[in-house]
């Protein structure tokens, strides 16, 4: 096959001559004949590939050429779509290979019909515009063949009707449905389970595998590939399914399902209800326990004195309704199913309390509506080296973001893929040219007063010089909200019109088209547009970091992590933290340059990446931009044409 891998990347291939933005590169033939090999021996490969290095091509044309069954997966919905609906079929017609392809999301994506009817016949809405939104939605369903909730037009993604008309894992009925033979869900794993290439997400991924859920866990037995793409963030997300959660959401969704099953099949049965109002105020009170937002460790909640009681009666009051559905379970298809959420989450409830597992830490999530219950384990190397061993099957774990200065131990040993082998292509774009790095002279420490202040003074200059087209990225909400106050009042009193846009004040996707639009914006964000975002051309040519990307040390699972390995005798900075960060810089420097026509500054505000000796081995790890400290240096930069 390695001939004809070879092949597709010449300037001869039929991609050449059918894909207009096709350009042959070494590094792209280099990573496909990689990802071949490995294919064909079934063997675990991680690939980093820097920016513009066609890397989607490059496993794609291997994996299509080989046959057999493959799984895609993707860190984001958004390069799930482009990929099923741009990216593959533009290879499988210039292969001309007999492939068919599906895409399968978790189920929150699709409309339910039982729950769609249910809402609509029991008339509870929050507003009029669900009302409306209930009506658009309904139309759909009934001319739509993948009851996919991103194809309904007119209706926002965050819209409060999609928890009334979609199910969770929880609360579908499965077989026992009534809408069963018309359900979306089992249309689309149908779908997944007949064709050749299926493209999933990491989370769905993760949690299908890990719970079973009829998903993608069916797909696995027959699959030959699993490639996993913007396989950074898979730590992350493998950590969040290999561990447990329960939301007081969750139990507030069951007493309000209870409820409406109890009024169509239990009306005789006035405690039910009575149960369920008790269950939801102490959800409620659980919740008000805490006044602020946040994360903190078990151990922390000890300094909360009403927080023991109000779980206890949490507990309580879950155990009573549970009790009750037990009675009344089959009188309906609906109140079964609310009987077996009861026992999971009393079941979960119990072993969050008397969880001391040592492999694991224990925490808790304060949300704006809702507190989460958690237990993490501390390394999910051992489970995720169960899960692909002992399979004849290959995997491929690919981003432009995995090693520290094209070391990969750090990914490694966190993922559990010691034996994988690696291999790190760098991007063809020419960095010497079209790049310069930016660290400001004298800038206050990171955790100073002031220090934001002093991040947008030294940015002003540069955002005038660039005529706005700027990217600032921060590290904290917060730091974000104090700079849009300030730019807003420097950009007026120097009466600068650069359109400013802020994350938060409308979606991602909204932001980023207003962005390109506007060809002259500036845009505020935080952690969502440090990756996942390509702005290609004359509007992004400046990107502004505010600090280096550490974790907060006060994230319970990050401290019970350093802790762990600090006990070994080990660094847990130099091993872990260090790594983390440069990973995470990475992918925010890689929004700058997209395209080998693309020009700009990365400017990096944090004095660390120059004062403190780690500071070399962060930057070494970046593209080879030429580097300045020099402002005046930086400014001239954008009168080179």
């Amino acid at each position: 096959m390695s001939a004809e891998v070879a092949h597709f990347f010449s300037e001869q291939s039929p991609l050449a001559t059918e894909v207009s933005s096709f350009r042959p590169r070494i590094q792209q033939r280099e990573m496909a004949l990689a990802v071949a090999e490995a294919i064909r021996h079934n063997a675990i490969l991680i690939a980093e590939a820097g920016t513009g290095t066609g890397k989607t091509f490059a496993y794609l044309v291997p994996a299509l050429l080989n046959g057999g069954k493959v799984i895609i997966s993707t860190g984001t919905k958004n390069l799930q779509d482009q990929l099923f609906q741009k990216d593959l079929p533009m290879v499988r017609d210039a292969l001309k290979a007999p492939v068919s392809i599906a895409l399968l999301k978790g189920r929150a994506n699709y409309i339910c019909h039982y729950h769609m009817e249910r809402a609509f016949s029991d008339g509870r809405f929050a507003s009029r515009e669900d009302i409306r939104h209930l009506d658009r939605i309904r139309k759909y369903a009934k001319i739509s063949d993948s009851g996919d909730k991103s194809f309904v037009p007119d209706v926002p993604e965050n819209a409060s009707i999609w928890q009334l008309v979609t199910s969770t894992r929880e609360n579908c009925l499965g077989q026992e449905c009534p809408n069963h033979k018309e359900c979306f869900v089992l249309r689309a794993r149908l779908d997944a389970m007949k064709a050749d290439i299926v493209v999933v997400n990491h989370h769905l991924f993760f949690a299908d595998v890990m719970l079973r859920d009829e998903g993608v866990a069916e797909l696995l037995p027959a699959c030959n590939t699993v490639i996993f793409d913007e396989a950074h963030q898979l730590p992350e997300t493998a950590s969040l399914f290999f561990g447990e959660n329960l939301s007081t959401s969750q139990l507030l969704d069951l007493a309000q399902d209870t409820r409406i099953e109890a009024l169509s099949s239990a009306k005789d049965f006035a405690p039910l209800p009575r149960a369920c109002d008790e269950l939801d105020k102490a959800s409620r009170d659980l919740r008000l326990v805490f006044k602020k937002e946040g994360r903190m460790p078990a151990s922390a909640t000890e300094n909360f004195k009403t927080f023991s009681p109000a779980l206890k009666t949490l507990f309580e009051k879950l155990e009573t309704l549970s009790s009750m559905l037990e009675k009344q379970a089959e009188r309906s298809e609906g109140l079964e199913n609310c009987w077996q959420r009861a026992q999971q989450f009393s079941q979960q409830l119990k072993e969050w309390q008397e969880d001391s597992n040592d492999a694991k830490v224990r925490w808790l999530e304060i949300f704006h509506h809702t507190l989460q219950l958690n237990s993490t384990p501390l390394s999910i190397a051992e489970i995720f080296e169960k899960q692909i061993g002992g399979s004849a099957r290959a995997w491929i774990f690919t981003s432009a973001t995995l090693a520290v200065k094209q070391d990969f131990s750090h990914y490694q040993s966190e993922m559990g893929l010691l034996n994988a082998k690696t291999a790190c292509w760098d991007s063809p774009f020419d960095y010497q040219q079209q790049a310069l790095l930016y660290v400001p002279e004298n800038m206050p420490e990171p955790n100073s007063d002031g220090y934001t202040e002093a991040v947008i003074a030294a940015a002003l200059p540069m955002i005038e010089a660039s005529q706005g087209r700027a990217f600032l990225l921060f590290t904290s909400l917060r730091a974000m909200q104090r700079a849009h106050e300030i730019l807003q009042a420097e950009f007026e009193s120097k009466s600068l019109s650069y359109p400013l846009l802020l994350q938060g004040e409308a979606s991602k996707n909204e932001l980023l088209t207003k962005f390109r639009e506007h060809g002259n914006a500036v845009l505020l964000g935080s952690q969502s547009f440090w990756e996942g975002v390509d702005v290609r051309g004359d509007a992004l040519s400046l990107v502004i970091i505010d600090k280096l990307p550490f974790a907060p040390p006060d994230d319970p699972v990050l401290s019970a992590r350093i802790e762990q390995i600090a006990k070994q005798g080990r660094n847990a900075f130099m091993e872990y933290q260090l790594p983390r960060a440069i990973i995470t810089l990475k992918q925010g420097a890689g929004r700058l340059i997209r395209d080998e026509n693309d020009r700009g500054v990365l400017m990096i505000c944090d004095p660390r990446i120059i004062t403190k000796q780690y500071g070399k081995r962060i930057w070494q790890s970046l593209p080879p931009m030429k580097r300045t400290r020099q402002a005046s240096e930086a400014i001239a930069f954008y009168a080179v044409t």
